[in-house]
């Protein structure tokens, strides 16, 4: 009897210590599997942080440099030109007796983890020969085309980034700026009643392509010569006047029209594209014709575009020395959708002001983009703001260390 205890004790205690082996085993695979179940969802977090925070220190950026201009002080930029951030996950287990069991034998498990990150950011300030670029620089007509094919309406980007208004007559000049009244009102019924063609959808900003031709004698062109014209320009022979025509398809500026350039002649478009490429890399060439959808105001003439500190400033004018005025459209022209007094309407507030997103202080006031319920314009027009802003953007220097770039 008393073997068989002993024996029955012997197989109790091996089955507490395989028990307690495996239990240690699973504790020891748990704690290797615990870091590389955190570090994704770390890694995560961080990216989607470091987006917002980027996100919202341009917009912070922006509405800190109106608020400077509202007040005729220097605008400043700067950029984050690179984002290392080094991740560190560890994780420890371990095991103790319990406080109360078979002589020990129970093992209670201890296991712990942590996460640390150590981020270097190299903000870089905007100045020197890209502070030319970026903010100096008018925009061109290639940056307004782009911006007005992300189905941006033309009356909210056109008010934001135009000048003025020329007629290629030069009979007139209509300044986009509110301190001459009549320039202005005509200025902002010119771009309404686009806003009106354009929500016909009939408005075109399209790029002229049409053919050059050339004629040379056969007698010209060797076999090396034609070998190097052959793939630039179509050739064709004419044998009875023993000459080679030559076609070149041109991809020419862009126009602004309310009608499709390509049912013009050649010859429509070659003049065209000539009257326009008289004009300088920040012109649009404007030419709203009789006969097509908005024909009954024509317009022919340019915009010239601003710069973006000229886009600043001009906002920055609107709340302060000079506001935006009421301006109703044009007989001629149809009803449109929107036809706002402000471009973008920014609160000014000597305390935070609630409901609004990204409040900005300077100077013991409050900034801030004002919203409304009933409409998104400001909303929008601050976002193309912003959309400009990066448009400008040229490649920061960037240190020679292994990063995480967060794009904006």
């Amino acid at each position: 009897m008393i073997e068989l205890i002993l024996q029955a004790h012997s197989y109790v205690r091996s089955r507490l210590k395989a028990d307690a082996r495996f239990r240690l085993l699973a504790l020891f695979f748990f704690a290797s599997w615990l870091p590389g179940c955190f570090s994704p969802m770390a890694l995560d977090h961080v990216a989607i942080a470091y987006n917002e925070s980027i996100s919202d220190v341009v917009s912070k950026q922006l509405l800190l440099n109106i608020a400077r201009a509202s007040l005729n002080q220097p605008i400043y930029f700067s950029g984050i030109s690179n984002i290392a951030a080094t991740l560190n996950f560890q994780a420890n287990a371990g095991a103790t007796p319990a406080l109360a069991g078979n002589n020990g034998a129970i093992l209670m498990p201890i296991f712990g983890g942590s996460v640390s990150e150590n981020p270097t950011i190299s903000i870089v300030p905007m100045e020197g020969e890209e502070f030319t670029q970026r903010m100096l620089t008018p925009l061109t007509e290639d940056k307004l085309t782009l911006l007005l094919r992300q189905n941006i309406d033309v009356d909210l980007l056109l008010r934001l980034v135009t000048l003025e208004f020329r007629t290629q007559s030069k009979e007139g000049v209509y300044h986009n700026r509110p301190r001459n009244l009549q320039d202005y009102a005509t200025f902002r019924r010119i771009v309404l009643h686009l806003s009106s063609i354009q929500d016909q959808d009939q408005l075109y900003a399209e790029p002229l392509i049409f053919e050059r031709r050339w004629s040379l004698p056969s007698s010209s062109l060797d076999g090396k010569a034609f070998q190097a014209l052959e793939p630039k320009y179509s050739i064709t022979g004419d044998p009875k006047e023993s000459i080679y025509k030559l076609t070149k398809q041109v991809i020419g500026r862009t126009v602004l029209t309310n009608y499709d350039p390509s049912i013009l002649s050649n010859e429509e478009r070659i003049a065209l594209n000539d009257e326009a490429e008289k004009n300088a890399l920040n012109d649009l060439l404007v030419d709203i014709r009789p006969g097509f959808p908005g024909g009954e105001y024509p317009l022919h003439g340019k915009f010239r575009l601003r710069s973006f500190s000229n886009i600043m400033y001009f906002i920055g004018r609107t709340f302060t020395t000079e506001p935006e005025i009421d301006v109703a459209k044009d007989p001629r022209t149809p009803p449109v959708t929107e036809n706002p007094v402000s471009v973008i309407a920014i609160l000014k507030s000597d305390s935070e002001p609630a409901d609004v997103e990204l409040p900005v202080k300077y100077r013991d006031n409050y900034y801030a983009v004002q919203s409304s319920r009933s409409s998104s314009w400001n909303q929008t027009a601050f976002r193309v703001l912003s959309q400009i802003f990066q448009m400008t953007m040229s490649e920061l220097p960037k240190a020679g260390v292994p990063d995480i770039t967060i794009a904006k």
